[in-house]
């Protein structure tokens, strides 16, 4: 009579066990998902991009005010440098070139 007391509690615990378990596990799975109001990135990706920003100031533009752009910045030439900068930008690529092979040295 004992025994069978004993395996009916065990059971039971072990039943109430299980449930318990499997109930904490449900509720993570639905937060794992993302709002109903989220976009899916497939979707994004496959969307064309009509407004752009402009790469001088950030202004926001058209795509034909961006296109201009575009056209204006290739056509027209490369800043010049002075001599004394383009000394001083090659000193800090030597400099940057060397502290990888001699990281310890602090110049």
């Amino acid at each position: 009579m004992k025994t069978r007391k004993a395996i009916k509690f065990l059971v039971l615990i072990g039943s109430i066990a299980t449930f318990v378990g499997l109930s904490s596990h449900w509720e993570a799975a639905v937060i794992a998902l993302p709002p109903p109001e989220d976009i899916p990135e497939e979707v994004l990706r496959s969307q064309i991009i009509v407004d752009a920003r402009s790469p001088i100031d950030g202004k926001p533009l058209t795509a034909a005010e961006y296109a201009e752009l575009q056209a204006q910045l290739q056509t027209a030439p490369p800043p010049k440098l002075t001599p004394n900068i383009r000394q001083n930008i090659y000193l800090i690529r030597i400099r940057n070139a060397l502290r990888q092979f001699l990281p310890f040295l602090n110049f």
